[in-house]
């Protein structure tokens, strides 16, 4: 572990509960980090509402993650490589997604719990949203990244247009897949969190409780909540990145 980079934040922690120690960060605003510490186990121990514990929040949020950017990626891989190969298809499909793309997944909302209900299945179409314009950019840059002189080369030793897409299109575009994977479900997760804030059925998810946390101004409890949602974040995007270095070993 490279110790150094850790020196930062961990100075951040000291100076932060120094402050919040010596008056100068008022507790009702910044709580200190040891009240953060005391926050999260509050909701790992006791629960927020009281008896909706901290992992089962989690396991609602990851399975509504799931769901949205599973379907992002099986849709968005697939597309923008067809994008990526075919001017034909790129030229009919480019402007609506240059027209759909601005808009935030946040401004879907009302429409998804119109067409949706409130559940997991709006909670998932707004994490679809989130995810798949990152991955699909992504894939279509990554096929027209490709070198032609390869493809070109393939053709001239008589490759069919299957083994040029097994063994010249999809390796080489996927480290850009996998970049806008990783883009993706970082913008998804986001996503989520908002999702939830509008509220949910069963009363679970890391955006409701923070919500809850916040109606009964437990500021602790917020923070305890975003510091596990930045460590699931970084947990996922360790795990892209091993899947990265195992994938494209050339790099």
């Amino acid at each position: 572990m490279n110790w150094k980079r850790l020196a930062p934040p961990l100075a951040v922690l000291v100076l932060w509960q120094a402050g919040s120690t010596a008056g100068l960060i008022p507790g009702f605003k910044l709580p200190s980090p040891l009240q953060v510490l005391g926050g999260l186990a509050d909701l790992a121990l006791r629960g927020m509402p009281p008896g909706h514990r901290l992992h089962v929040h989690v396991l609602y949020s990851l399975e509504r993650v799931l769901w949205g950017y599973g379907l992002a990626v099986l849709v968005a891989v697939p597309l923008g490589i067809l994008m990526g190969w075919s001017r034909r298809v790129r030229d009919w499909i480019e402007p609506l997604v240059e027209i759909l793309r601005p808009i935030p997944p946040l401004a879907w909302i009302p429409i998804a719990i119109l067409w949706f209900g409130i559940g997991i299945r709006s909670a998932a179409f707004i994490i679809f949203l989130g995810a798949f314009f990152p991955v699909l950019l992504n894939t279509v840059s990554g096929v027209r990244s490709i070198d032609p002189l390869l493809i070109e080369a393939a053709q001239m030793l008589n490759a069919g247009r299957r083994f040029i897409f097994l063994k010249v299109l999809l390796p080489g575009s996927v480290p850009s897949i996998l970049t806008g994977m990783r883009i993706g479900i970082g913008i998804g997760w986001m996503s989520l969190v908002a999702a939830e804030f509008t509220g949910v059925r069963q009363g679970y998810g890391l955006g409701y409780m923070i919500m809850t946390a916040r109606d009964i101004q437990r500021p602790d409890e917020i923070l305890a909540g975003m510091l596990v949602i930045g460590l699931i974040g970084l947990g996922i995007d360790g795990g892209l990145r091993l899947a990265e270095r195992r994938l494209v070993r050339w790099r």
